[in-house]
């Protein structure tokens, strides 16, 4: 079976599904060059591999360095499962969000999103229980740190990023809900974007984004990236902020709308950053590269919608979960990391 096909004009590297890679694993999907820069990044020949398979919607990856170990959700599952080179998949935790007995109410009890932070602990985005937590690996203790602005519970919160400075940054959809916005449970009129202050303290960012999702900083923590998972409005916001964490202006970063449809499978989720601001944004058909002023550099496709993307390993793996797989391939550049 052949692995690799050279087209004419930028390269694209096709991997087959069952084409074995050096490592053993499935080779799977392609890397896609748009411009020239795109070579940069990641390789033309790099094998996207796929680790493991059989999830309901894969979710919210985060890699622990204490340990060396990635963590990621199923979320209609309610589980929270561990990978690794050296033992590969097992469950980590189960239930991941809510505990308590069936809710009707509730479309996803598991948890979400993860970030990993500088003490060994993870930010946890908790649709289930519609809380944001703080998850100790080690006993696998959660404390509840926000459940509610302004005197009203979360719709379910997704996604999840920290600054240097400790400030953290969370979106908050409906998501979690049966019925999403007509839920009778919610609580919220919108779908917000928030910070969350050392002191406790929950600050509404921006209430106009339909569909807020994945959630990601740049370098040097002065903007913030919000993805909209709305087909209608497929789009991308970039946030300058200041010292405090403040927005002082917004813009639309990228816009995907007309891209949206069956054969490009996958809408605006999940996001991480390089070291040098390249924005790997998972979107339709897969993961979409962007340099730092925006322009598109190419594609990482795994063949399906692709949920949420960390940096692991050495920070030149790009982990990938993709509806029911987990996947990675490897980069030609670095990423940042939350202990930095």
């Amino acid at each position: 079976m052949r692995c690799f096909l050279p087209l004419s004009g930028f390269v694209v590297a096709t991997l087959v599904s069952g084409c074995a890679s050096v490592s053993g694993f499935p080779s799977i999907g392609r890397v896609a060059s748009e411009e020239p820069r795109f070579e940069r990044v990641v390789a033309a020949d790099a094998r996207i591999e796929r680790l493991a398979e059989g999830f309901t919607w894969a979710e919210g990856p985060t890699w622990i360095e204490d340990g060396g170990y990635l963590l990621f959700t199923d979320v209609p599952e309610n589980r929270m499962h561990r990978w690794s080179e050296a033992d590969g998949l097992s469950v980590f935790m189960e239930p991941s969000g809510y505990a308590g007995p069936p809710l009707e109410v509730l479309r996803e009890a598991g948890a979400n999103g993860l970030f990993a932070e500088p003490s060994g602990t993870v930010l946890l985005a908790d649709s289930g229980n519609r809380v944001l937590a703080r998850l100790d690996p080690r006993t696998r203790e959660k404390t509840v740190l926000a459940h509610a602005f302004d005197g009203r519970r979360f719709n379910s919160p997704n996604d999840v990023v920290r600054r240097a400075d400790g400030a953290i940054f969370f979106t908050d959809p409906p998501y979690g809900l049966e019925a999403f916005d007509e839920s009778p449970v919610k609580e919220l009129p919108f779908n917000g974007v928030y910070r969350l202050d050392a002191d406790g303290r929950v600050q509404l960012l921006d209430d106009s984004l339909s569909r807020p999702n994945g959630i990601a900083l740049s370098p040097d923590g002065r903007t913030l990236y919000v993805a909209n998972s709305d087909p209608e409005r497929a789009v991308w916001m970039a946030y300058a902020l200041d010292g405090n964490g403040a927005v002082t202006s917004r813009r639309v970063f990228a816009d995907s709308t007309a891209e949206v449809g069956d054969d490009a499978p996958g809408l605006p989720d999940g996001m991480a950053i390089a070291a040098d601001g390249t924005l790997f944004a998972t979107g339709p058909g897969g993961v979409l590269v962007f340099a730092p002023d925006g322009t598109r550099l190419g594609r990482i496709e795994t063949g399906g919608p692709v949920a949420n993307v960390a940096f692991g390993d050495d920070g030149r793996t790009l982990y990938m979960t993709s509806n029911s797989i987990l996947a990675r391939v490897r980069l030609l550049i670095a990423g940042t990391s939350p202990t930095r």
